[in-house]
């Protein structure tokens, strides 16, 4: 029963580094930042072809100065799709953050806006 017991710890403590943002491997360009991101991004299922473009800005430890900003967006449906599918693009940047920056691309980071294109289906 012991052995079982450590064995659920040990499962749930790799469950636990596998799912977070922060144990991710380094992030050394904005390239990879982009492809870390876009990783966490599920588009709604009813999205048909949409595209939101986020605006954002990084402190130096990796997470988000201020929320993401929509700064374009073209979403198939009415207001409840254009909302929900600007909420889910949002919702990727948020969850995806504090991001693992590499020493370089956090001296170089802090306070410089990012855009970054959500398009539905996701390519």
């Amino acid at each position: 029963m012991k052995n079982m017991a450590g064995m659920l710890l040990i499962a749930g403590a790799v469950v636990m580094v596998a799912t977070s943002p922060s144990a991710a491997a380094q992030l050394n360009t904005m390239d990879e930042v982009g492809t870390a991101i876009q990783a966490c991004w599920t588009p709604p299922a009813d999205a048909g072809n949409s595209i939101v473009t986020l605006s954002f800005s990084f402190k130096r430890d990796g997470t988000l100065l201020g929320p993401p900003r929509p700064t374009a967006a073209k979403v198939a449906g009415d207001d409840k799709a254009r909302k929900s599918f600007i909420d889910a693009a949002t919702a990727a940047v948020k969850n995806c953050t504090p991001l693992n920056l590499s020493p370089q691309l956090a001296q170089g980071i802090a306070g410089n806006v990012f855009t970054l294109q959500f398009v539905s289906p996701k390519q």
